[in-house]
């Protein structure tokens, strides 16, 4: 998915063609941290590999530790050794290491964004670099606030006038914790950096098979005249993880799965699944259908919150064979902690499309396994013809499932006559696996949306009304939970599915979740 282009750029490019990136400085806030060394440099390191990054760039980071340069590079180099998909390449290395500046400071230091100031002019002068500037917030929620209002106080952000070089800002999740505070965060945020200038950057929308979704949907013809009330029965969305919260206890305790996956990652996964064709595949139509689902997302209230949600916290349990402990047993968990590590909702679009149709989503940690899909729930046959030949109720609907990971790829289950004779019919698959039909490993989503954020295409990445809309369906919901009586925790052990609640949620509707 990387040939898109902004409507202005789209004239000029061939069908198929990629925007170069400017020649630009990336700046990482939080350079010392562990989503730079796990995530960002092994990004970087792959797009220098591809020679997707331009021919000018620089990379400065910026965090309290106190390294020289070359410290920088060496824990760099460590970090790509250790987290990239593909091996070290040492002509690359090096070339790429040349790039890598270090710059040690206070977060919220007026001297420090001033030497920051001078290593930016420095680098723009020795490489050519036009004073485009992409500032990366891999810092904690908490100092999103201090670092963009020291940048605008430095006045190290250009507001993109007319003839300048351009900056733009990378923000991570969470936005927020809640409607009232996102609110005020994009409040600080936009007193600095127009909203064009921001990247929220969710990377569960840089994954190739999430990205895919919307191809499978709009490139093919035969799959969007089905994509109804008329023929869907329900949608299914799942986000299991096996994993605990490992070293995130005291970050968890604040969140809890509501918030840490469904504002972000299950939300959008449900707009790319119900949205209306764009009109053009660009930042702005793009965002625009996906900001009508969210608010056409029926919200929970009052006593609704319980019918349609499920909560639950895993308790100790047995997870791929090995014994591991409840999340209250966690490092940095409070004995009696109310936190939620399950949540399952069902929700309903009110539009005409999806009119009554309803949407399950589960999440949860310490679950049996590791998976993400959607699955498209079909009507039954209106009628059926072999009902005196078998059991009607041994016919099951079609399904469609898109699993994003892992076995990345796209099932569609339907019913076949086995071999001989009487008539037999049994469900069968008809299977796309991205790994055997194209041979190539994908670029990691943080590859694709670094390389997106250089591009100046906001695709793929959340728009404040969108964070907005979200933050709304999930605030009814919190507060809901909050007028409930606590839930007696821990409700499942770790290692199954879930708490017994979440499957009452759907068995109500005469329903059950898919295995996965």
């Amino acid at each position: 998915m990387s040939t898109r282009a902004t409507a202005g750029q789209a004239a000029l490019l061939e069908p198929g063609a990629e925007r170069a990136p400017d020649p630009c400085t990336i700046v990482i806030f939080g350079a010392s941290g562990d989503l730079t060394r796990r995530m960002l440099m092994p990004a970087l390191y792959n797009l220098a590999l591809d020679r997707r990054l331009p021919a000018r760039f620089a990379v400065v980071g910026f965090a309290r530790r106190e390294w020289s340069d070359e410290e920088f590079r060496q824990q760099a180099l460590a970090a790509v050794k250790e987290f990239s998909r593909r091996p070290v390449d040492a002509a690359v290395w090096d070339s790429f290491a040349g790039s890598l500046t270090y710059v040690s400071g206070e977060y919220d230091g007026a001297e420090s964004y001033e030497r920051l100031g001078s290593t930016l002019k420095r680098l723009d002068s020795e490489r050519r670099i036009p004073e485009n500037h992409l500032f990366y917030l891999a810092v904690p929620p908490s100092a999103y606030p201090t670092v963009v209002k020291q940048l605008g106080a430095s006045g190290l952000v250009s507001r993109e006038a007319e003839g300048s070089g351009w900056a733009r800002l990378v923000v991570e999740k969470p936005f927020g914790r809640d409607l009232e505070s996102a609110r005020a965060l994009d409040r600080q945020i936009h007193s600095v950096f127009r909203e064009r200038q921001v990247y929220r950057m969710d990377h569960f929308l840089g994954k190739e098979t999430v990205q895919n979704i919307l191809v499978f949907r709009f490139a093919n013809g035969i799959f969007e005249p089905v994509w109804s009330q008329r023929y869907v029965d329900h949608v299914q969305i799942t986000v299991a993880e096996s994993i605990g919260v490992e070293r995130r206890g005291s970050y968890y305790e604040e969140t809890g799965a509501l918030r840490d996956m469904v504002q972000n990652h299950m939300l959008q996964l449900l707009t790319l699944v119900t949205m209306e064709p764009p009109a053009a595949f660009n930042g702005q139509a793009v965002r625009d259908e996906k900001e009508k689902v969210l608010q056409a997302v029926r919200r929970l209230r009052g006593n609704e919150v319980a019918e349609g949600t499920a909560r639950g916290q895993y308790g100790a349990g047995w997870v791929a064979g090995a014994a591991v402990p409840g999340y209250r047993q966690e490092p940095e968990v409070s004995a009696e902690s109310p936190t939620e590590t399950f949540v399952a909702l069902k929700l309903y679009i009110d539009n005409w499309r999806w009119a009554e149709v309803p949407f399950y989503l589960r999440t949860g940690k310490r679950l049996p396994k590791r998976s993400s899909e959607v699955t498209i729930h079909f009507k039954r046959a209106p009628h059926l013809m072999f009902r005196e030949i078998v059991d009607a109720s041994s016919i099951e609907p079609n399904t469609l499932a898109m699993r994003i990971q892992p076995n990345e790829g796209i099932s569609l289950k339907f019913e076949a006559k086995a071999p001989g004779a009487p008539i037999r019919i049994r469900p069968v698959n008809m299977d796309f696996l991205y790994g055997a039909s194209f041979l190539a490993e994908a670029p990691s989503a943080y590859e694709t949306l670094l390389l997106d954020a250089l591009q100046g295409d906001s695709t793929l990445f959340t728009r404040s009304d969108e964070v907005d809309a979200a933050w709304a369906i999930v605030t009814d919901i919190l507060e809901g939970w909050a007028e409930m009586p606590p839930p007696s925790f821990p409700n499942y052990e770790a290692g199954t599915w879930g708490p017994d609640e979440a499957d009452e949620l759907m068995e109500r509707d005469g329903r059950r979740w898919r295995r996965v």
